[in-house]
């Protein structure tokens, strides 16, 4: 069968992607869309922000109070909870209700938890922990959503870099649109590791390396093309991304690495987040230090070639989200401490639209009822 060729899985994943935009669409009934926006209280953050959109503006609503340091959330729990992650070295995670009334918080058992992913279907979260370097495992409860004690997984190994990865740094967990697996990306192991997921049971088991990164390349996030079985990885300290053959056992297969920065640019950079459109035609990272997004276009194999370079706005852009529906790009520059609005052309490449909101430290973006 050609590697290439559309299989269950793939199919799966556009239907996973159509979710997120489908939540878009239904924020924006009625006129409004509606996002949150987590902060670090050590960079001025005061807690999370309401981030609305009212006709053809953007406004940022007064903070709320209490949940601070929120580095990551998901929403779409049981009885609606939203978990919030909270970064620290205890790290904890909470699940919240309308109006952000807080339900339920436990503690995640590592430390400095950065990223979520949720099984819907079967009540199921998974956190990666920064610090500690390995995962949690939450069974909710399917009826309150209230979330059950931890359970922990380590992983191990190390990279060349001898400031960054003398350990395991866990940045990025995610369940295979299948539901067969969860994987999670390692900077710190220069790996992405694979958990046997049995949604049924509610179980979780060990299955070894998914993926060895290049030596010292740092991988933090990945997405899945909608339609085919690729996958892309963005490289924090390598400044590139791979593109992965996913296979139905949980593997993956390096199929291409590209640059994210420009041609002969020697400057301190990292990259950052990375998005991919529903219809699966551009591919979108952010450049922290060179403070750019770097936009590519997929050929008919799902395969990167960079299209363009534009400005993030602002600086150090951590975290950014894809509005289709409005035809705009949101990026959270963490040290600037702003969001900056780009638009989205109808070929995908993005513009400076000088649209921007003031988030202290902001950290991420979530969307209200995703």
């Amino acid at each position: 069968m050609n590697d290439w060729t559309m299989t269950r899985r793939a199919a799966l994943g556009a239907v996973a992607t159509a979710s997120l935009a489908g939540a878009l669409r239904g924020a924006g009934e009625g006129g409004a869309v509606r996002l949150i926006a987590g902060t670090y209280a050590r960079e001025g953050g005061k807690g999370l922000y309401p981030v609305v959109r009212d006709g053809n503006r953007w406004r940022v609503d007064a903070p709320i109070g209490g949940i601070d340091d929120a580095s990551f959330g998901v929403g779409g729990g049981p009885a609606g909870s939203y978990y919030l992650a909270k970064e620290g070295g205890a790290g904890s995670l909470g699940a919240y209700g309308p109006g952000w009334r807080r339900r339920a918080a436990v503690p995640t058992g590592g430390a400095d938890p950065c990223y979520l992913a949720i099984d819907r279907a079967s009540a199921c979260l998974a956190i990666a922990h920064y610090s500690s370097g390995g995962i949690a495992f939450v069974r909710l409860d399917p009826r309150t959503g209230a979330p059950g004690e931890p359970i922990q997984f380590m992983h191990k190994g190390g990279g060349p870099n001898r400031d960054r990865q003398t350990a395991p740094h866990a940045h990025w967990v995610g369940f295979s649109p299948d539901r067969r697996w969860l994987h999670a990306i390692d900077l710190g192991a220069d790996r992405i590791f694979r958990y046997a997921f049995d949604a049924k049971a509610r179980s979780l088991t060990p299955a070894g390396e998914a993926w060895q990164a290049p030596p010292g390349a740092g991988p933090r996030h990945l997405v899945r093309h909608p339609r085919l079985p690729v996958a892309y990885v963005v490289c924090e300290m390598g400044n590139v991304v791979a593109a992965l053959h996913a296979s139905a056992d949980g593997q993956f297969a390096t199929r291409q690495i590209v640059s994210t920065l420009p041609a002969g640019f020697t400057g301190a950079s990292q990259a950052g987040h990375i998005a991919i459109d529903r219809a699966g035609r551009r591919l979108y990272v952010s450049n922290r230090g060179h403070d750019s997004i770097a936009v590519f276009a997929l050929d008919a194999a799902g395969a990167p070639t960079l299209l363009q370079h534009v400005s993030g706005g602002g600086r150090w852009p951590r975290f950014f989200l894809l509005l289709e529906d409005q035809r705009q790009v949101m990026v959270a520059n963490e040290r600037s401490g702003t969001l900056d609005l780009l638009a989205l052309q109808p070929d995908g490449r993005l513009a400076a639209t000088g649209e921007r909101l003031s988030v202290p430290g902001v950290a991420f973006l979530g969307v209200v009822g995703a």
